[in-house]
């Protein structure tokens, strides 16, 4: 299992399943945060929020490490399916936390295991034990008290029959944008990232590649090898 933390340094320099509903037709994701979730009295630590997207099924995982100044726990939402998960490990001021998060899943038990520095740099999965799903893949970063960061879930399709899933993280505030696409039936993953420009998802290539409107995403674009490909994706957290 390997980790993909490509987003977390444009958020960090600068100091994060929901259902929906339809209004005239234009998703919104009705449980999603629209002011940030973490308190500034964890801005600097390895305490507060951590947003997360995960690919190899698909899905969410927000940490928690005293943001309310008690608990220490996690909702990972995978395939649909929302799996709570908790800590023994104490957390204490000015120190990295590294801990293992445990719950279960359909009756198995899960193990994830979370790090961050004690500044909240890195924020990273090190290992993860999730009963069917064994190759699971984590982005995350960590929110701040002035920086909102929402998750989407996605596919693409491409001119060449290809289909796959595409989650990313992204922060408004920052204009950063990065995530994960694997395609289907594929065992490799895919590190994408770049910048959100007037609504629009600029990768690290400087190609269009979609449009942020509201809690949606959607764009056409052509890459580097004269493939067509077309995204969408929704917030889910």
């Amino acid at each position: 299992m390997k980790k993909n933390s490509l987003f977390l340094l444009a958020l960090i320099g600068v100091l994060t399943l929901g259902s929906c509903k339809k209004s005239d037709d234009a998703y919104s994701c009705a449980t999603c945060a629209t002011t940030p979730r973490a308190a500034s009295t964890y801005d600097a630590s390895s305490g507060g929020v951590y947003i997360g997207v995960l690919i190899g099924s698909s899905g969410t995982i927000r940490f928690n490490i005293m943001n309310n100044g008690t608990d220490i726990n996690a909702v990972m939402v995978i395939d649909g399916i929302t799996v709570n998960l908790t800590s023994s490990v104490t957390w204490v001021s000015g120190q990295p936390y590294i801990a293992p998060f445990t719950g279960t899943l359909n009756g198995s038990p899960v193990s994830i295991t979370f790090s961050v520095n004690n500044i909240g740099g890195s924020p990273t999965i090190t290992t993860a034990s999730v009963p069917g799903h064994p190759s699971i893949e984590f982005t995350l970063a960590k929110e701040t008290s002035t920086a909102l960061v929402e998750g989407f879930e996605g596919t693409y399709s491409t001119s060449q029959s290809k289909k796959g899933t595409f989650n990313i993280l992204l922060s408004r505030v920052l204009g950063k944008w990065g995530g994960v696409a694997k395609e289907d039936g594929s065992s490799g993953v895919d590190d994408i990232n770049g910048t959100i420009v007037n609504g629009k998802l600029i990768d690290d290539s400087n190609t269009q590649v979609g449009t942020l409107s509201g809690d949606e995403i959607s764009g056409t674009f052509v890459d580097g090898n004269n493939t067509t490909i077309t995204i969408s994706g929704k917030r889910t957290l």
